[in-house]
């Protein structure tokens, strides 16, 4: 199993338990995620983030090519961080650690952290090369685009 790790941070305009509301409601995912992926929550617990929660979603990972994902809230720390895993989907290892600073009273900072693997390593170097790790960048990018456009900059 071959890991890798993505990281960005971006500071919203907006306060710290603002962007907490927004980040810890499971629903507010598919606003932030490219449209072309025609991503649909399609089930389970959709409170608040909380350990133990299973949320499922499907996704279009190519044309004609739509893959569910299932993924845990494993930890919790309200207003500083919550991490989702993988628990079914594309995905050999999928661990994505939210986490949000106040910069100021009206700034906070978001970051995201994700190590994962994909299946079928070795033969998966080629779809990471060609495929997965531009799908990354290019959903990571919507997410801060979408993100300016609906908090500001």
């Amino acid at each position: 199993m071959h890991l890798r790790e993505f990281s960005q941070s971006q500071v919203l305009p907006i306060p710290l338990a603002e962007a907490w509301a927004f980040f810890s409601n499971p629903a507010n995912l598919n606003e932030i995620t490219p449209p072309d992926m025609r991503f649909q929550t399609l089930g389970g617990d959709l409170s608040a983030v909380h350990p133990g929660q299973l949320i499922w979603y499907r996704l279009q990972l190519a044309p004609f090519i739509y893959r569910t994902w299932v993924t845990e809230i494993k930890l919790v720390v309200p207003g500083e961080f919550f991490v989702d895993e993988q628990r079914f989907g594309p995905y050999k290892l999928w661990h994505h650690r939210h986490s949000f600073r106040a910069v100021s009273e009206t700034h906070t900072e978001v970051s995201d952290h994700v190590v994962y693997a994909l299946p079928f390593w070795p033969f998966s170097e080629i779809a990471h090369a060609l495929y997965v790790k531009r799908m990354h960048e290019k959903v990571f990018r919507y997410r801060q685009q979408e993100l300016v456009r609906r908090f500001g900059s």
